[in-house]
């Protein structure tokens, strides 16, 4: 499963290409639009690259700010806050979109949000079956990843062998929750605060946490040297 925009428009435009292929020598009819979206939308790149209109670098680092930059940035101080403050805490477990409002974050796609905490016993990670429903406000942009089909369909049938794709391996007395979005609510996990934090700043603390640990595909992490592992 490719994890990055690019890795997975290109595989989708290689296994567009072999389709193709496949077609000519059997000499079977075929679509000439791909239905799968991620096709459509890497012709539509091509084109507008082939003719100037669009530069792809810019594009890339255009997205990957959103994906990973600004919308992260903003349920990593929802994180920190609730590490730091524990009545801030229990607000937001109560009262998710309450409470992430109170740090100036909500709007469309985060209307109603629901905060799940990680523990010691219980792991949470986030699906959405149906599309790619996702809490803008505080993840940005969804990761190509989280709105393919074998993630949408695998993490409700097998959610610990996508994890262990992920990296993240649990003993059998941990349990694995999945939550499933919908359009009426999105959901935020809650990550284990790491050790070794116990004299970081709220400030220092929110550039540990990562748009995965908060979809819950993998943990925050604390090195000696003061930043993620």
């Amino acid at each position: 499963m490719s994890t990055t925009r690019r890795g997975f428009l290109t595989t989708a435009g290689v296994v567009a290409a072999q389709n193709a292929a496949h077609g000519q020598d059997h000499g079977h009819d075929h679509q000439a639009v791909p239905s799968d979206p991620a096709l459509r939308v890497k012709a539509l790149e091509s084109l507008l690259v082939e003719k100037g209109l669009v530069d792809r670098a810019a594009l890339d680092a255009l997205v990957d700010t959103y994906e990973h930059k600004i919308g992260p940035r903003n349920g990593a101080r929802v994180v920190a806050r609730a590490w730091v403050d524990a009545s801030y805490k229990q607000r937001l477990l109560a009262d998710g979109t309450a409470a992430i409002a109170e740090l100036g974050y909500a709007g469309e796609q985060g209307e109603h949000m629901v905060v799940v905490e990680n523990t010691p016993t219980v792991h949470n990670m986030i699906v959405c079956t149906l599309c790619s429903c996702y809490p803008w406000p505080v993840l940005g942009l969804p990761p190509v990843w989280y709105k393919s089909a074998p993630y949408r369909s695998r993490s409700v049938i097998d959610p610990r062998g996508v994890l262990r794709e992920f990296g993240l391996e649990f003993p059998e007395d941990v349990e694995v929750r999945v939550w499933d979005s919908t359009a009426e609510v999105r959901y935020l996990v809650l990550p284990e605060r790491p050790t070794g934090t116990e004299n970081l700043s709220e400030e220092a603390l929110a550039t540990l946490v990562t748009r995965d640990s908060m979809v819950g595909v993998a943990k925050v992490t604390f090195s000696k040297t003061g930043g993620p592992a």
